[in-house]
């Protein structure tokens, strides 16, 4: 049973995990079946299928940190990330692909074996999940029409993989599944931990990790309503997010000699390419993404660092999303049947880096480099053009000043000058600020997720990844907290 903490509270554990995610769930289950004592803290509420109301402004400010509104430190880009018992896997898109093959041989340059580790973590997780591609059937109007698009331009594409079983395509995805279809953390592994002998805790925010010695030996933190909770372990594991995990590193004095704690920040920034149709599309119903497109990107090419897949959201989230004010925008809404849309993300070579507000808090530094800026202009670009030959009336841009397009040629002619602000930016990605490598000048987690020079202390969510994933990073980061696990009870001796 997960318990809420209401009151001032002490424990002990073997090892406590902060976050309880996909890094945090799957470390959590490797633990306690290793005969460990494993107590798992969340920040957020326990949040069930019957509490999804399915209404954005309810579920958006209990399923994502600041309520859907954490940005970058400059505001230019809005930073999707989960809370909950079951983190973000309560909130996504279900999305489960591994790291291309010549970028996993790349990251085994800088981390020793990582490539094969990771290939068999992820064949366990993949049966753990019940991964499987999405079946033709499911394709919603919205991933027909893009899936039409990157064909009829002969580009590269193909079906993408998730982790839903009994799904009805409610198309609510995003705000939690009042139908218990996603197979995800608060489903699957914490049950399982669970079963297995670990406790979780939820409405604990850390805000320390305790030391003795130079060891870490627990954490400290308080609910929601004030209350101290101290928890004293023989090990810590940080599954805070990529942003999280650094923030309370770096706010609990953890050494970092090189500067290697919240560096190299990578997020995964994309825009949003809307486009009209003549034809009732109703892109909010079905699974929101099937279908991706891959032309653009090829992970070790600098030149081709854009992966595009179609998005779309409700009422609220839409408006968001599409670009211009007032009755330019509201003309683009009042087409909100017939419109679909699709997002170029970046592999993002920009690095940002994570620091700690007096409070704890992360703040985000991260600015599109000329590389980065230059390349989201092009996927803008290719985003219109795979529904402008999918047949959409106009293909909407969205920067400050809407640009519509009808033809290729117009396209072609069309130079965007994306800088900070214009467009407007998302990320739901963010990974590597506490990257794991074998040289500790150029990483703060050595390769089984360590931290270096804080013994006792370890790191199992996306802080580790060593690049930018150049897609979803779901999968790889439960597997990455597989590895940990795996690792920690080792050395434990369980």
């Amino acid at each position: 049973m997960i318990e809420r903490c209401t009151a001032p509270t002490r424990a002990r554990a073997d090892v406590v995990v902060v976050g309880s995610g996909a890094g945090g769930s799957a470390c959590a289950d490797r633990l306690s079946a290793a005969g460990l004592d494993v107590l798992v803290l969340e920040m957020g509420e326990h949040e069930t299928p019957d509490t999804f109301t399915q209404r954005e402004e309810d579920m958006l400010p209990r399923l994502f940190q600041d309520a859907g509104g954490r940005t970058t430190a400059d505001g230019a880009i809005t930073v999707m990330q989960g809370k909950g018992v079951g983190g973000s896997t309560l909130h996504n898109l279900n999305l489960c692909k591994r790291v291309d093959d010549a970028l996993l041989d790349r990251w085994s340059e800088s981390v020793s074996g990582l490539a094969e580790r990771l290939r068999r973590a992820y064949t366990a997780v993949e049966s753990d999940l019940a991964v499987s591609q999405v079946p033709e059937a499911r394709l919603n109007r919205n991933n027909q029409l893009f899936r039409a698009g990157v064909e009829a331009l002969g580009w590269a594409g193909g079906p993408l993989k998730h982790n839903r079983v009994g799904c009805i395509g409610s198309g609510f995805c995003e705000l939690g599944c009042a139908y218990d279809a996603k197979m995800n953390a608060s489903r699957v592994l914490l049950p399982r931990a669970m079963d297995q002998g670990a406790r979780v805790w939820s409405n604990v925010r850390v805000d320390r990790i305790r030391t003795r010695l130079g060891r870490a030996v627990g954490v400290s933190g308080r609910t929601r309503e004030g209350h101290q909770v101290v928890v004293e372990a023989d090990a810590v594991v940080l599954s805070a997010s990529a942003t999280g995990t650094p923030a309370l590193a770096l706010a609990s004095g953890v050494p970092d000699p090189h500067r290697q704690i919240g560096g190299h920040l990578r997020m995964h920034p994309g825009g949003t390419v809307g486009a009209a149709f003549d034809e009732t599309i109703e892109a909010w119903k079905g699974i929101p993404q099937a279908w991706e497109c891959t032309e653009h990107l090829d992970p070790l090419d600098p030149a081709r660092r854009i992966w595009i897949v179609p998005v779309f959201g409700h009422p609220v989230t839409t408006a968001a999303m599409l670009p211009g004010f007032g009755a330019a925008h509201t003309q683009l809404m009042a087409h909100f049947p017939r419109l679909a849309a699709c997002t170029p993300m970046l592999h993002d070579h920009s690095e940002g880096r994570v620091i700690a507000a007096p409070d704890g808090r992360p703040i985000l530094r991260y600015r599109l480099d000329a590389g980065d800026r230059h390349a989201m202009g092009e996927g803008l670009k290719a985003g219109a053009r795979i529904f402008l030959a999918a047949g959409a009336r106009r293909a909407v841009l969205p920067m400050a000043r809407p640009v519509e397009v009808t033809t290729r040629a117009e396209l072609d002619r069309l130079d965007l000058d994306v800088h900070r602000l214009d467009p407007a930016l998302a990320a739901v990605h963010p990974m590597g600020s506490m990257r794991m490598g074998d040289d500790p000048r150029r990483s703060a987690c050595d390769g089984w997720g360590r931290v270096r020079g804080q013994p006792g202390l370890w790191v199992a969510d996306g802080s580790l990844m060593p690049t930018s994933t150049g897609g979803p990073p779901q999968l790889t980061i439960y597997a990455l907290g597989r590895l940990v696990g795996d690792a920690l009870a080792a050395e434990m001796g369980a």
